[in-house]
């Protein structure tokens, strides 16, 4: 039987010794180390600076404060007080009322024709995405090269969780469409269906990578808003990273202003300046920094320093559909909600679950998405403006592989499968059809369908490839005190959801950068301490 509406699974491993750390935060208690006022940093100098703040820029600025001066540049503003950010009966609503120059959820289509969002405010996609939270397969872990049991700690840095009833009958959907077994609550990447976690707590209120941003040292710690990178600082020998310029993001004047590097005392480490802006906005600095194709940069007068071809190459999404399902009007009048069931199914090849979605401002419409979860086709991302607050143009490809397409048809199946399970029909109260018709479609009318109807639930990933672009610590091959630390690093998807592995790999690097400067034995369990201001 489905779990009442009010039995809820509530864990908050926030950060895990203590449940004072997972206090809401709002603007103006969330810390002093917050300003929109440029004129408050230009001209200053910081042991590290990083440049984005959303999934992995927020974990990696509250770590690396602990011991050094860190400034975080967003281009965005706060989170806190929007209740479209905040309030899960509000998800996906910003998809009806964006706006393309401000909105802290920036349209854009790629080549391909597909439609998604960039989150463009503190805390990044994780204050516009549907919430779901899972880890990365052991498998993932290890291709990674990574740490093991720091892995495990920095994920214990970060987590919380509940269970609704249309969630409920999507689990019983979910197995009786043969997404086996039963993985009831797990954090981990298991085949099958499970309860997995979410940022959003009991009250329905989204906790965003930027809380995290409490748990640093607000003496140590600079976090400006509304200002747009236009490129990093290179001192010509080396060459090597001595700061970045940048402007503000909503003002029409020409002004820009530089931050610099600390130079340190007595020729100790210098620190670095470290770009966390996602699979779109990671290559897009380094091409406006003149790292990348240099024949492509000399098309827009941006001078070259580094013929680093790969640049923007193996960028990647993930093909997937939505099945709108068939429901009353009172349905219709359910608030939006996230996910918290899903199936991992078909040996890991697809991912399944259901969010409950805008139509308009006042009706919802229940879908039932799945994406394919390793596909083999690439794409590429260019620079179309030197202006850095245009998004680049980016082409993923999509069934490039005549596998994916193979793969595709299979979970249009097990969509339509689930979507005509007796649970869904009975909860309801009204069959459901299928994407093409209320029959079983053929292989044939999927195959367009897939070709016509891809869509992106935004897990896009790669353009700055650990191994092509960075190297194992994330430095970017030919220059020095520059790194890249975000999902544009990634080969692949690291599961359901890349989000929690995203925010994991800011809190494990930035533990493992802060052991290179104070040996390998530096201890961080005091970090697990509330620092609340």
């Amino acid at each position: 039987m489905p779990p009442s509406p009010y039995r809820m699974l509530y864990f908050i491993l926030f950060v895990s010794l203590s449940i004072c750390c997972f206090i809401h935060t709002n603007a103006a208690n969330i810390g002093p180390f917050m300003t929109a006022d440029v004129n408050e940093v230009a001209g200053k100098s910081f042991d590290y600076i990083i440049v984005g703040g959303g999934a992995c820029g927020c974990p990696l600025a509250a770590t690396l404060s602990k011991s050094y001066s860190v400034l975080l540049v967003e281009r965005g503003g706060s989170p806190y007080g929007n209740h479209l950010i905040e309030d899960e009966s509000s998800l996906s609503l910003y998809s009806l009322i964006t706006n393309e120059s401000s909105s802290f959820a920036q349209p854009f289509v790629s080549e391909d024709g597909i439609s998604t969002y960039r989150g463009r405010v503190l805390g990044g996609t994780t204050a516009i995405n549907g919430g779901f939270y899972s880890r990365a397969s052991k498998d993932f872990i290890e291709r990674a090269g990574w740490e093991g049991e720091l892995v495990k700690d920095a994920y214990e840095w970060v987590e919380p969780y509940v269970l609704t009833p249309w969630q409920s009958v999507v689990k019983e959907a979910l197995v009786e469409a043969g997404v086996t077994p039963f993985n009831g609550f797990t954090l981990e990447h298991v085949e099958g269906t499970k309860i997995g976690g979410r940022i959003f707590d009991g009250n329905r209120r989204r906790h965003t990578s930027a809380d995290l941003l409490t748990l640093g040292n607000f003496e140590r710690l600079t976090v400006l808003l509304n200002a747009t990178v236009q490129n990093v600082i290179f001192q010509q020998a080396g060459p090597t990273a001595r700061g970045i310029r940048f402007f503000n993001s909503y003002n029409n004047n020409s002004d820009v202003y530089e931050v610099y590097l600390n130079q340190p005392k007595e020729g100790g480490p210098w620190g670095d300046v470290i770009l966390s802006a996602g699979a779109l906005g990671s290559p897009q600095i380094l091409m406006l920094s003149g790292i990348g194709p240099h024949e492509h940069l000399k098309q827009l007068n941006i001078s070259p320093l580094i013929n680093t071809t790969e640049v923007g190459k193996g960028i990647q999404d993930n093909p997937s559909l939505a099945l709108a399902l068939n429901i009353s009007q009172a349905l219709q009048k359910q608030p939006p909600a996230g996910a918290q069931i899903m199936g991992i199914a078909n040996d890991f090849r697809f991912i399944i679950g259901s969010l409950t979605v805008p139509m308009s401002l006042n009706a919802t419409m229940k879908i039932i998405s799945a994406k394919v979860a390793d596909p083999l086709s690439r794409g590429e991302l260019w620079l179309n403006s030197t202006d850095p607050r245009q998004s680049p143009s980016v082409k993923f490809n999509y069934f490039e592989k005549e596998s994916d397409l193979d793969e595709c048809v299979q979970m249009a199946r097990l969509i339509e499968s689930a979507a005509r399970t007796e649970s869904i029909e009975k909860f309801l109260g009204r069959k459901q059809s299928g994407f093409v018709d209320e029959g079983a479609s053929t292989e044939e009318e999927l195959r367009e369908y897939c070709q016509k109807n891809a869509s992106t639930i935004g897990h896009y990933h790669g353009g700055c490839l650990v191994g092509s672009v960075v190297d194992g610590d994330y430095k970017v091959f030919g220059v020095e005190g520059l790194r890249v630390l975000d999902g544009s690093t990634f080969l692949d998807s690291p599961g359901t959801n890349p989000m929690a592995t995203v925010m994991m790999l800011g809190r494990y690097q930035g533990i493992k950068m802060l052991r290179e400067r104070h040996g390998r034995k530096f201890n961080y369990a005091h970090d697990y301490e509330c620092n609340l201001g």
